[in-house]
């Protein structure tokens, strides 16, 4: 299996080793294989999400060094902050993972959280932590905008 940021480019199935669900002609919306299907999804993202961190800290770790050269210290401290910040938005999208994993067992995962409907496999394949259907997303990021604007 490749490592590093090798990982981060093939995409969330084929990390999984997952093939994209193929649903079946009358088959139930987040019956019990597709629960599943998005566990071991989010099981193998977290996974390799704390592979990273832990990278990260070994990284750090080995390569600290108090460099006479202040340029060098420098450069060396804005490394170290740039891949702090990135391990920060990692930790707290596992932080995410693990709520959405708590939503497979409370089976409650699959649903729009506003309006009620199925948010669909295929965007839950493509962001598995999602928790808006299309059209709620679309309407909050427009809402957004016109906060800010």
């Amino acid at each position: 299996m490749p490592t590093g940021n090798t990982m981060k480019t093939l995409g969330l199935l084929a990390l999984a080793g997952l093939t994209p669900y193929q649903e079946k002609a009358g088959e139930e919306y987040m019956n019990d294989k597709q629960m599943e299907h998005f566990r071991l999804l989010l099981k193998a993202w977290r996974d390799q999400l704390r592979q990273e961190v832990d990278r990260t800290v070994h990284h750090m770790q080995d390569e600290a060094a108090n460099f006479p050269d202040p340029v060098d210290r420098a450069a060396q401290e804005e490394e170290f902050s740039i891949e702090l910040r990135t391990r920060d938005r990692e930790r707290k999208l596992i932080k995410k993972i693990e709520k959405t994993l708590k939503r497979i067992e409370d089976d409650d995962f699959g649903f729009c959280d506003t309006c009620g409907i199925e948010i669909g496999v295929r965007r839950l394949e493509a962001r598995p932590t999602a928790d808006l259907c299309i059209d709620c997303k679309t309407l909050a990021e427009i809402k957004e905008k016109q906060l800010q604007g």
